[in-house]
């Protein structure tokens, strides 16, 4: 094992280690009343959604405080300005669609996840653009823990159902334009489920209903996993968070490398941002943009 690689595997531990769940879900899922029977005397179901605390979301550091929202806001919209116009370019259907984004980092703890909430977050303030963040990052759920659906049926459910409707299982929120799907119940076979044909079919089932639906995936750190290189297939287009002054070098690279098929944009994460406001300049990987406000972890 090399220098860097022992870097490398001493940061993933450190990261791992530092990493615990939510003592409390940061929002929660709720069954509204049972609506009436309609004419035919069909009762429809209840509906379930997602109360989202931002609060609770602020305090555990998974959004900025108050004081910097404006400028927070102000990073992310240029982050996602090239995302959805590449997504919304070419709305086909397709396994490999732009519409299809998968959110990825190198190692544990340049906060990936941080990145995909808020961009998701910021993405539904779109008047004509619709979310669904996916927690892909089936080893480690944390979009579904911190949401409080880790016990929801979702994404590994349904590719390892081919009878089940993946729309079935997306659950919306309080929030106008994002829907959450959970990761689903655990299983041994991950890998081989994301890399299947029927992955393809659920990918495409999740663009099909509305042409300007994206679709967020939450995967695992690239250089310590196998089903994000599953994932990455399906992706039309990849966003790799890379936490300044932490992730070595040659992790960036060694990241870059395995999704070097698909257009890739850097976000660099607590980074800090000039007075001329110039924070680009990862080379000539895609779109750049900066969160420098700090990160919760993954």
């Amino acid at each position: 094992m090399t220098l860097v690689e022992r870097a490398i595997e001493k940061l993933r531990r450190s990261a791992e280690q530092a990493q615990q769940p939510p003592a409390r879900p940061l929002g929660s899922l709720v069954v509204e009343p049972q609506p009436p029977a309609d004419e035919n005397g069909t009762t429809p179901a209840p509906e379930r959604r997602i109360v989202v605390n931002r609060e609770v979301l602020r305090d555990a550091g998974y959004l900025p405080e108050t004081a910097v929202d404006r400028r927070f806001a102000d990073h992310y919209r240029q982050i996602k300005r090239p995302l959805i116009s590449q997504a919304l370019a070419s709305p086909e259907p397709l396994p490999g669609s732009p519409r299809l984004i998968m959110m990825a980092s190198a190692l544990p703890g340049d906060g990936k996840t941080f990145t995909s909430i808020n961009l998701a977050l910021s993405m539904a303030r779109e008047r004509d653009v619709s979310v669904v963040l996916v927690d892909a990052d089936t080893p480690k759920p944390h979009v579904s823990r911190i949401f409080g659906v880790q016990d929801e049926p979702g994404l590994l459910d349904a590719l390892g159902d081919p009878a089940m409707d993946i729309e079935s299982l997306v659950l919306p929120t309080d929030v106008r334009g994002l829907s959450i799907l959970p990761a689903g119940r655990t299983h041994d076979g991950a890998t081989e489920l994301l890399a299947s044909v029927r992955m393809s079919a659920v990918v495409t089932r999740l663009i099909s209903r509305n042409p300007r639906r994206i679709v967020l995936f939450d995967s695992p750190p690239l250089l310590v996993s196998s089903e994000s290189r599953a994932l990455s297939a399906v992706a039309g287009q990849v966003v790799l968070v890379v936490r300044s002054g932490a992730t070595p070098r040659q992790a960036v690279l060694d990241a870059l490398e395995q999704v070097a098929e698909r257009p890739v944009s850097l976000v660099l994460n607590q980074g800090r941002v000039s007075i001329t406001g110039n924070y680009y300049g990862y080379g000539s990987y895609g779109a750049y943009g900066d969160a420098s406000t700090g990160d919760a972890g993954e």
